[in-house]
């Protein structure tokens, strides 16, 4: 990675990884010049004039900008929205200075007491990550802080990928042309939300999963967001970005420095395939904190239990979750307090005397002796009324004065803006990991943030900031006090999934839909971001409360095995024979999962497009195929499922029936799937490389 400044030509040009990104002063304002292919540094100056000939006047206005301004005849919605204690709005661009440090650059600009700082890093993945800061020198009331706005390429026209749901039905793929005029995507509760994902990629309508240009960017925050994307009546499009909501106030203190988070963005010129494959990459290894482990095979007792959660009534399932190969063994929720019903308990973290008369230790050591990890379900941003916590300190939920707490799953959501909140939480936390052999830790949010506010407060917008940064403060200082325990995010399903939670997690649920038919599509939906590496997946007992279909164990297992792999079904209510089915799908897992969780992912076909569909896993000379066939209509023949990306000079050894494949051969007729012809079948291809 490199970074070259220009002088004359007052331009900044960050290049590796095959491509270039070049921000300029040609106009004074910070103006993204450049981002697509490499280009030589010779070619930098020369875009100061090309680019003041290729857009007309109104295009300068609010197109290129880094940072979209609210200052001159400027009419997009601003990236950036002050006001001053005098009336006067705005920030007026005055070049200060820059710094080049290794592979990180920052250029300066002042306007009155303030010094805003833009910020970029390119890494070797090919994204580019961008933040701002401002530093206050006086008092100065903000309604927006983007972290970053992207300028896209001149095209005929533009194509939006984004994705959208609800609970249980998340992590739908959008396709739709972008208009005239200004979309807005984001979400007003508080977390990243199951109705909308910060991800969005970009086209210009004809790029496929393997071919054409597409840009993409995600936003790593945690809370409420908004990403606007704004096409001229030019033609041209741009894209602003950050955390927040419409409607929020909040005062810059003399002295104090905001710092947005980090808003990433990524071109690809292999369609949305290479795109996807290289946002994995990166959350892999620039991201995830132990991405490079394999994950285990986990057994959630939910599903088994629910509320009536024991010793007693656990130790069994220890037993059967050892059985068929589990390496983990998660006790849910209900272990803690007066937590019989999901109406009280929340808050007070210690052990049900009564379910667990010795404490948790017992059950640990039983869940280690049997070979298995043990872990435990919290929700430490949440609490009951029916509490002594909330009893003892009703004031520490977030609330607003004079309005009433809005209980939603009987429970409301503790301000840990406030540090002594924060505090009590690291410290009951610490000591449930110090005190009981815990090696796991299931972290659930399973509510939205209402009445968000701090009575008291002259600033009670913060909150909303404060609370998810004091979320990330708490599990980096728990990760640090306890290095040896993992950490899963949940949020009653996948309310909180983006880049910025993946630093603080090892892997994340996908959805509480457990249905393997349903899965398809979701976990495809998931893959246009995140990696496999992060994707918890569930096989569960069938028919499931969601859509009451039942399919094959093979079927639900092979589905799972797309992710990381876990069992939350009622073990003692599965025949011998489905246990030991069970067991030989874990087995198989083991071997396959080098290559799920740290291999390129390729898709291959789009589940709502046709019935025959899988996903391939490439790592070395290994490829693993899981392939999925749902429900098809009048017994129409199926094309064949082709591998991707296989050199047709190369052989293929399969390895479990030992034939040897050409590539050749592969990509002309499809893999040699084995399966019956029923719908809802699914069948795993595993080749390894051969001279």
């Amino acid at each position: 990675m490199s970074i070259r400044f220009d002088e004359a030509a007052r331009t900044w040009h960050l290049s590796g990884a095959g491509l270039s990104y070049v921000v300029g002063l040609g106009d004074g304002l910070p103006r993204q010049l450049y981002w697509g292919p490499a280009i030589p540094d010779g070619a930098v100056p020369s875009l100061v004039q090309e680019w003041n000939e290729a857009y007309s006047f109104d295009d300068r206005l609010h197109t290129g900008a880094e940072l979209l301004g609210e200052l001159g005849p400027q009419f997009a919605t601003p990236s950036l929205q002050l006001r001053h204690p005098d009336g006067a709005k705005g920030f007026a661009w005055n070049y200060r200075d820059h710094s080049i440090e290794g592979d990180h650059l920052a250029i300066s600009f002042t306007d009155r007491d303030l010094v805003l700082t833009l910020h970029y890093r390119l890494w070797d993945t090919g994204v580019l990550d961008r933040w701002a800061a401002i530093e206050a020198g006086a008092p100065v009331e903000v309604s927006r802080f983007d972290s970053a706005a992207w300028t896209l390429p001149h095209w005929d026209g533009y194509r939006l990928s984004h994705l959208s749901g609800e609970w249980a039905g998340e992590w739908q793929l959008r396709r739709v042309d972008l208009p005239v005029g200004e979309i807005v995507l984001g979400s007003r509760r508080g977390n990243t939300s199951h109705q909308a994902n910060p991800w969005i990629a970009l086209d210009d309508g004809t790029a496929t999963e393997t071919t054409g240009t597409v840009y993409s960017a995600n936003l790593a925050w945690s809370g409420s967001w908004r990403v606007q994307l704004r096409r001229s009546a030019q033609g041209r499009v741009s894209v602003t970005g950050g955390a927040g909501q419409e409607g929020l106030r909040w005062t810059l203190r003399e002295g104090e420095t905001w710092t947005t988070p980090v808003y990433s963005g990524l071109f690809s010129g292999e369609g949305f395939g290479g795109a996807s494959r290289a946002w994995h990459e990166h959350l892999r290894r620039h991201v995830m904190p132990t991405a490079d482990e394999d994950a285990p095979v986990l057994f959630n007792s939910w599903e088994a239990v629910f509320f009536e959660v024991s010793e007693e009534k656990q130790l069994p399932l220890v037993d059967l979750a050892a059985r068929i190969g589990c390496e983990q063994f998660v006790v849910d929720d209900g272990w803690f307090g007066r937590r019989t019903t999901d109406n009280a308990g929340l808050g007070d973290w210690w052990h049900n005397p009564e379910r667990f008369p010795q404490g948790l230790t017992p059950l640990a050591d039983a869940v280690h002796k049997a070979g298995m990890k043990f872990g435990i379900w919290v929700e430490p941003e949440m609490v009951n009324a029916d509490s002594d916590l909330h009893r003892a300190h009703p004031d520490w939920v977030l609330h607003q004065a004079g309005r009433d707490r809005t209980e939603l799953r009987q429970q409301m959501v503790l301000d840990y803006g406030r540090p002594e909140v924060a505090e009590w939480a690291f410290t009951w936390l610490d000591k449930l990991l110090g005190e009981n052999p815990i090696d796991y830790v299931k972290w659930d949010h399973n509510r939205p943030l209402t009445e968000v506010g701090r009575p008291g407060s002259d600033d009670p917008d913060r909150a909303y900031f404060e609370h998810v940064q004091a979320v990330y403060d708490l599990k980096d200082r728990l990760r640090r006090a306890h290095p040896g325990v993992r950490i899963e995010g949940c949020a009653g399903g996948a309310a909180r999934v983006d880049p910025g939670i993946l630093r603080y997690v090892d892997q994340v649920w996908t959805s509480d839909n457990t249905d393997a038919g349903d899965r398809v599509n979701i976990q495809y939906g998931f893959s246009q971001a995140y990696p496999a590496r992060a994707m918890g997946a569930w096989i569960t007992d069938e028919p499931s409360g969601f859509n009451h279909r039942t399919t094959s164990l093979r079927f639900r297992f092979q589905v799972a095995s797309a992710g990381v792999l876990a069992v939350g079904g009622d073990l003692s209510e599965w025949s011998e024979a489905e246990l030991d089915e069970a067991a030989a799908h874990i087995a198989l897992y083991k071997e396959l999962r080098p290559v799920v969780q740290h291999g390129a992912q390729y898709r291959l076909g789009d589940p709502e497009a046709t019935a025959l569909t899988g996903v391939q896993y490439v790592l070395g000379d290994r490829i693993a195929v899981l392939a999925f066939k749902t429900p098809w209509h009048c017994n129409r023949p199926l094309a064949p499922l082709r591998p991707a990306g296989v050199p047709s000079d190369s052989r293929w050894i399969d390895e479990d029936t030992g034939e040897t494949h050409w590539g050749a051969a592969l990509n002309a007729l499809g893999l040699p799937l084995r399966w019956t012809p029923a719908d809802w079948d699914s069948a795993i291809i595993r080749l390894r490389r051969v001279e």
